[in-house]
């Protein structure tokens, strides 16, 4: 799952991706040829990111409060993504294992965690699509591919694909933002969300989060899909200020097979 942990407010606990714990609200949009591709691409991108592992570099920084750098820590990952809708739930569950993972520094307060935030596509799912309005803001060129800019904002009493998880509560997440869809494959190219002032009453004064996606070619079978690039979050309360930098490179692709066999006595 998606998560979010910092040594402030009695451990800033956790922002969980695929939380699916509010009942879906109908948005009252009509349908959308383009944004019902936009869906189609999102459960495409969420299976082909099932499909692949991937290395994952994560620095964190915490920042002072004129924006200066005052400490840093740099690991490295074998990395994952494995989703399930057993029961009808979407989940993610993410596999790291540490390559270069830093020390834990006993004498500071802990660095800012954040995890899953490369399936934040996820706002386009068919799962959560009905939880947002949608609003395409016009049509971009980036090299050589033609994206459109679709504007997201949440739908109050609907299920949210993220919640903050602290001392014992879970707050779903209001996220708002924007995102530039590839026009050919229905794939998001750039998403990003922030919260607003939401988290206020929590001690959140903001969390903000950008992912880029890029097209990875692969041979054998000879295929291109957007897996994501890089994503960098960032989180700051009335006293303290984060930002993490995870960078995912060398995509692979890799096969699960099992054998059963009924022994009969």
């Amino acid at each position: 799952m998606t998560c979010l942990k910092a040594g402030t407010l009695g451990a800033l606990a956790a922002i969980l991706l695929c939380s699916g714990r509010q009942g879906s609200a109908q948005n009252g949009q009509q349908p959308d040829d383009f944004l019902q591709r936009v869906e189609k691409g999102s459960s495409e991108s969420l299976q082909r990111f099932s499909e692949v592992k991937c290395a994952e570099a994560v620095h964190q920084e915490k920042l002072s409060p004129d924006g200066k750098v005052e400490r840093v820590s740099d690991s490295r990952f074998d990395y994952l993504a494995i989703f399930s809708d057993s029961g009808g739930e979407l989940t993610l569950n993410e596999s790291r294992l540490a390559i270069g993972e830093a020390k834990p520094d006993k004498q500071h307060t802990p660095l800012l965690l954040t995890n899953g935030f490369a399936a934040l596509f996820l706002v386009f799912h068919p799962y959560y699509a009905s939880s947002f309005r949608f609003e395409k803001m016009g049509e971009e060129t980036e090299q050589g591919h033609t994206l459109m800019k679709v504007a997201f904002h949440p739908v109050r009493g609907s299920r949210s694909p993220a919640v903050l998880a602290l001392r014992g509560r879970e707050y779903p997440l209001e996220l708002t933002g924007s995102a530039w869809i590839d026009v050919e494959t229905g794939a998001a190219t750039r998403i990003v969300a922030d919260v607003g002032n939401s988290l206020e009453d929590v001690g959140v004064k903001s969390l903000r989060s950008e992912v880029d996606y890029d097209a990875v070619a692969f041979r054998d079978p000879p295929a291109s899909h957007w897996f994501p690039k890089r994503a960098v979050v960032e989180v700051e309360t009335p006293r303290q200020h984060w930002r993490n930098t995870h960078v995912f490179t060398n995509y692979q692709r890799f096969s699960v097979s099992t054998d059963e066999k009924v022994i009969t006595k």
